[in-house]
């Protein structure tokens, strides 16, 4: 490797670990990009940033030729991700408007995410029943030992039953900053997306309208992207959208052409995220679990969302529009993301892939459309006549709306995400190229539109 080339890879080794905290902002962590950016070098180039405050604040230098640090330690951890409704001028308390848990095996190098509806009913310990968005403000607003981070943390770690060890608590200036610092995200939105209601940045509102299709969002319209509410599924589909954003963002800041620009940059992006994020993990903890989670491949990793099928919709006495859990569901779910054993009460979408494939793409027996994104005559009947002889059942072919797609996407409708996962792995395509789209009524239960990015075997 030239080294003009190994410079670049240790350029984007380090800006990704200041990202990192940037996926943190998003309520998410990406392990298939942190094990594609991290596994490419395991030495980090020459920085030095200033830790947070507290007894061992101070300058954290790292050197060309300085291993990465290592996790040590041997048993299962868990991170409770917040995102605070923080608004600008207001000096809190604040509800989290993002929650999820992060988990990690050091040992059998398996991972998980499990995300929280903030409208679940809980009980919230030391306070009566509420939504679980409310424990971080109650925290804070009554001086609970620890403030809003200790309380939000045992009010999740009583209602699931799983130890919590570290915490980080986020607000989404840095994510609107982080946009504009690297001239945008271009996305494809699934659907029209029109929220009359959207909050502004007062207490009224910002009327949303985003047309299906590819869009170019600055930091400002890619945040309302990802926390707008006003389609079909709501905070359950919010959640998928935040995903959408992030693999946008690590896709355009790891575009080698953009990493000189980042790299002289890298001071003003490290002080934006020391404003923005809290935590009681220290820079060498992130560092190294990043790390960690470079070794956990991506179908070692289990995904779950608390949505419709964990939850009843209830309205409180007062009128309140609140999930009550169905902790029996809760708690298989549970046991499917902070284990390493199949569970036989998993729904189809969220079992392991080391289950019978055939089996599971015959329970989900998913219909297909293979549309043609390219200028490539013929492309969507070679790939159904593949897909059919891999036993998929592909329902109709056509060309889709446009012949520019740089992109293949995978948009699953109805739920059956291990059949779209399974397509993206027969077709060579990295499983980013599975989307999530909100339409439980499609003609279809998976779309594959066929960019330029693929290619068919040869004939």
């Amino acid at each position: 490797m030239s080294s003009s080339n190994l410079v670049q890879r240790l350029m984007a080794v380090g800006l990704f670990l200041l990202l990192l905290l940037i996926a943190v902002a998003v309520g998410l962590f990406v392990f298939d990009q942190v094990r594609q950016f991290i596994a490419a070098s395991d030495m980090l180039p020459t920085f030095t940033i200033e830790e947070q405050g507290g007894e061992d604040a101070g300058e954290v230098s790292y050197d060309i030729g300085q291993p990465l640090p290592r996790w040590e330690g041997t048993d299962r951890v868990n991170i409770l991700l917040m995102g605070i409704d923080q608004r600008e001028n207001e000096q809190g308390p604040w509800r989290t408007d993002t929650m999820l848990v992060l988990t990690l095996d050091p040992v059998m190098l398996t991972g998980g995410m499990l995300s929280i509806p903030r409208d679940l009913w809980v009980p919230i310990p030391g306070f009566d029943d509420g939504r679980i968005n409310t424990a971080h403000y109650l925290g804070d607003a009554y001086d609970y030992p620890g403030g809003g981070p200790a309380l939000a943390v045992k009010t999740v770690r009583y209602n699931l039953g799983v130890p919590i060890d570290y915490y980080a608590r986020v607000n989404f200036t840095a994510f609107e900053q982080l946009v504009d610092l690297i001239g945008g995200v271009d996305i494809y939105v699934e659907e029209e997306i029109d929220d009359p209601t959207y909050p502004d940045k007062g207490y009224g509102y910002d009327p949303l309208h985003i047309p299906a299709g590819w869009q170019h969002f600055d930091g400002e319209m890619a945040l309302k992207y990802a926390r707008t509410r006003h389609t079909l599924g709501g905070d359950f589909d919010r959640a998928k959208r935040q995903q959408q954003v992030l693999m946008a963002i690590f896709k355009k800041v790891t575009e080698l052409d953009m990493l000189p620009q980042l790299a002289a940059q890298a001071p003003e992006i490290w002080r934006t995220l020391q404003g923005s994020v809290a935590t009681d993990l220290t820079l060498d903890q992130i560092i190294a679990l990043a790390q960690l989670a470079s070794e956990v491949s991506p179908d070692n990793i289990r995904y779950g969302v608390i949505d419709e099928n964990y939850t009843q919709f209830w309205e409180t006495p007062d009128g309140q529009q609140v999930l009550i859990p169905l902790r029996d569901r809760i708690r298989e779910l549970r046991d499917y993301i902070f284990s390493n054993e199949p569970v036989a009460g998993a729904p189809a979408a969220q079992q392991t892939a080391s289950a019978d494939p055939a089996a599971r793409l015959a329970e989900e027996n998913a219909t297909i459309e293979v549309l043609n994104g390219t200028m490539t005559e013929g492309l969507a009947g070679r790939t159904a006549e593949r897909l059919e002889a891999e036993g998929l059942q592909v329902a109709f072919t056509g060309n889709a709306d446009s012949f520019e797609y740089n992109e293949t996407l995978i948009i699953e409708y109805t739920g059956k995400t291990y059949t779209a996962e399974y397509i993206a792995r027969f077709l060579d395509l990295p499983l980013t190229a599975v989307v999530h789209g909100a339409n439980p009524n499609a003609e279809y239960d998976i779309a594959i539109i066929l960019g330029s990015d693929y290619t068919p075997p040869p004939e």
